[in-house]
């Protein structure tokens, strides 16, 4: 009895198995909804988080939601099931049921209704995961280590993270937008631009013309403006443009989130980051110069806070430095994401208190010392977002590729089996910053246009190869292109493909299947069955 007792008290590393149907690995939006999702369906299932925080992006300073904030266009109609669900019960967190409903009835354009704050996001989706069954692990990634995925045959068998455990389950759900699982499975993956013939597109691959957030005005790149031989000034990348269309491993550039606020009672001041280093941003005192205008914060959610993120021609969009992030490890990962934090935080304290930029430009400066970090946000660091905006790491190789040619409006090509709908232009950002006639050129942005129209995502784009895994499945890190993945990569598409992969993993288990197998009349009857929007053409 005695030595039971003591057994009780040592803390569960290796040698305790933990059990599930479903495993689900990162709680992003298509995480928590898989999760939830397979809860409601009564199976047992475990959601493992490499961080502090389940949330994903919104959670990370996303408030905007990218739900009815183009004028050219109104995607809430997609936004269905537990999508619609989540932002129901961020209506009512906000006392705005009312308006809310009446909008969703009265089919109304009101993107305000959709925002929210990042500390209230989180409260709603905890709150929302406490009332299932659900198995919550937090700080639990994945073991870089050499057999951390144990197969038999094309089936994951179990998998083993970094601090010992060991989670066995039937089903297994790569909700990451890393794609950590995923790679670890054998299962194929890429990362970066493919050339434009590989799958007949015209707008993946290196841009010959770059308009979308090109800069205003002529910026010189060189660190002495009379001499080229001089070297490049920093975030310019000394790269040529290369061959149009052919393909690269350039990521399109990642950015912070940042909630600022100009109510001085719930203020941090910007501070000078450790490490900051005036000369990183020369370019911002040379575009300034040449008569350019910088980006200044806007409050655009809830309680006077902005979402600030980088879409400009010049802002916190660092290009270039991503590069090594997919696919390195986690030390990497991690110095990435400090190189981006320091630069970020010196460049807020930059422009609200340096000496050249109040005499360049010094309504600018004045505004920007208007705000400071929201104290009531990211409260364990400092009122700072804890991870970047990660738009595009690895993407899943299938046999069902999903391409620009799925999201023309003219002739695209059909989708047999659709689980979700993708309401957004094909938007990727610029993947680099080079030098092109002589001044400084921002390539890869590729946004809008009136091409494209609503996508329907096939089921076949979240399974791997039938060859290579038969038991894992990703709503987050599909079988798309570059280009397509622009269209997909918004926050209630991956809630709906992660409740879609919810339901399909359940179906699988109950008629013992390999997930390339389940029957789509089934998937789409439960699909149906929970208001989920899974097609949408114009």
């Amino acid at each position: 009895m005695k030595l039971l007792f003591l057994l009780l008290l040592i803390p569960c590393h290796s040698f305790c198995q933990k059990v599930y149907d479903v495993v689900v690995y990162g709680g992003t939006a298509g995480g928590y909804a898989a999760a939830i999702q397979v809860a409601r369906m009564g199976k047992t299932v475990a959601l493992l988080e490499p961080t502090n925080h389940i949330g994903g992006n919104v959670v990370e300073g996303l408030g905007g939601t990218d739900i009815d904030n183009h004028k050219e266009f109104q995607n809430s109609p997609a936004v269905g099931g537990i999508a619609l669900e989540f932002y129901q019960r961020v209506a009512k967190a906000y006392g705005r049921e009312e308006a809310f409903e009446k909008m969703l009835k009265n089919k109304e354009k009101n993107s305000s209704l959709w925002r929210m704050e990042s500390s209230v996001a989180e409260k709603v989706i905890n709150e929302w995961l406490a009332e299932y069954p659900i198995t919550l692990f937090y700080q639990t990634r994945l073991s870089e280590t050499k057999g951390a995925i144990v197969k038999r045959g094309t089936e994951i068998t179990q998998i083993k993270t970094e601090n010992d455990n060991v989670f066995k389950a039937k089903i297994f759900i790569d909700a990451t937008i890393e794609g950590d699982l995923l790679a670890a499975a054998g299962v194929s993956t890429t990362v970066g631009r493919e050339a434009n013939h590989q799958y007949n597109e015209t707008l993946n691959g290196i841009r010959g013309e770059t308009t979308h957030a090109q800069f205003s005005v002529k910026v010189n790149p060189y660190r002495n403006p009379d001499d080229p031989q001089s070297g490049l000034i920093p975030t310019i990348q000394n790269e040529l443009l290369g061959l149009v269309g052919t393909s690269d491993k350039n990521l399109q550039a990642y950015c912070f989130r940042v909630c600022m606020t100009k109510r001085i009672d719930n203020q941090i001041p910007f501070y000078k980051p450790e490490n900051y280093d005036r000369t990183q941003y020369e370019i911002y005192l040379r575009y300034l110069r040449a008569g350019g205008k910088l980006y200044m914060p806007i409050a655009s959610i809830p309680n006077e806070k902005t979402d600030l993120g980088a879409w400009h021609d010049l802002s916190h969009n660092l290009y270039g430095m991503n590069k090594n992030y997919p696919e390195g490890n986690y030390t990497n990962r991690q110095k990435i994401l400090d190189e981006h934090r320091t630069f970020t935080q010196g460049l807020f304290y930059f422009l609200a208190n340096d000496k050249e930029v109040a005499q360049l430009a010094p309504q600018l400066q004045t505004e920007w010392q208007k705000w400071g970090y929201a104290k009531d946000e990211f409260t364990d660091n400092n009122g700072f977002p804890r991870m970047f905006y990660v738009r595009d790491a690895r993407r899943m190789v299938s046999d069902y590729v999903i391409t620009e040619n799925h999201v023309k409006k003219h002739n695209p090509i059909p989708v047999e089996d659709p689980i979700a709908v993708a309401y957004w232009p094909t938007d990727v950002h610029s993947v680099r910053r080079i030098v092109k006639d002589g001044y400084v050129h921002n390539e890869g942005f590729v946004f809008g246009s009136d091409y494209w129209q609503p996508l329907p995502i096939s089921y076949r784009a979240l399974t791997p190869r039938k060859s290579e895994c038969t038991n894992l499945l990703t709503p987050t890190c599909l079988s798309s292109t570059h280009i397509a993945y622009g269209a997909i990569r918004i926050e209630f598409t991956f809630m709906t493909l992660g409740q879609a992969c919810g339901i399909a993993s359940v179906l699988a288990i109950n008629q013992n299947l390999p997930l390339q197998n389940v029957d789509y009349e089934m998937l789409k009857t439960e699909l149906v069955k929970i208001n989920s929007i899974i097609n949408i053409r114009k």
